[in-house]
């Protein structure tokens, strides 16, 4: 089985390592990080880099694909080589997934339409324009599509997927040996538990403010 995880320029870097670290421990599976052009692709920040070894055109048929999101979603969402990669690899993927805003680029590619699906909560209502049914869920499963909201929800996807192919033992095992155990010092990591002016400051400066 090969997992194909994409990158480009600004990605969120947990975004690609929470399934890496997860549902990458599919047994004799191969996990490829791919790109347009191969090398070194930054993070949003500029200051981590992960390394593409090969690029789209070289993994025309992934089994599964996991699209990451980050502020570089935005440019990415006219790029006709990677939307026409999505389409091409989605026609023989038994599993097409993101995490945060890559599910923007899904459904940009046009393979969430009438489907439920989840990203970002800032970016949530953005899915209508594709014709998708945004849900405010953790992780959404529609068909063979796999979305998951906000930056570390991609580890609770990778699990998730992980116990539908390998069953719920392996599953557990993986969540085991990576101790996640998610104790936060905070109950702020969504807009409904969050203090009401942080919530406000964010969306006033988010860059899917609705038109």
């Amino acid at each position: 089985m090969q997992i194909a995880i994409v990158l480009f320029d600004r990605f969120t870097a947990l975004d690609a390592v929470g399934p890496y670290e997860t549902l990458g421990r599919l047994p004799d599976a191969e996990t490829v990080f791919v790109a347009e052009h191969t090398g070194a692709v930054r993070n949003e920040s500029g200051n981590l880099a992960l390394t593409a070894d090969r690029t789209l055109a070289e993994v025309p048929r992934p089994d599964i694909v996991v699209v990451p999101g980050g502020p570089g979603q935005t440019p990415q969402m006219d790029n006709r080589v990677l939307l026409d990669w999505l389409r091409a690899a989605d026609a023989t993927s038994t599993w097409t997934t993101s995490v945060c805003t890559g599910s923007l680029l899904l459904a940009a590619a046009g393979l969430l339409e009438g489907r439920r699906a989840t990203s970002h909560w800032l970016a949530l209502d953005h899915l209508k324009r594709f014709g998708a049914e945004p849900t405010g869920e953790r992780v959404v499963f529609d068909g063979k599509y796999v979305t998951a909201a906000g930056v570390s929800s991609g580890i609770d996807m990778g699990l998730a997927l992980l116990g539908r192919i390998a069953g719920d033992e392996h599953a557990q095992a993986v969540q085991l040996l990576t101790e996640y155990d998610p104790q936060p010092p905070y109950d702020a990591g969504s807009p409904q538990k969050a203090p009401a002016h942080l919530v406000a400051e964010f969306r006033a400066k988010s860059r899917f403010i609705m038109e």
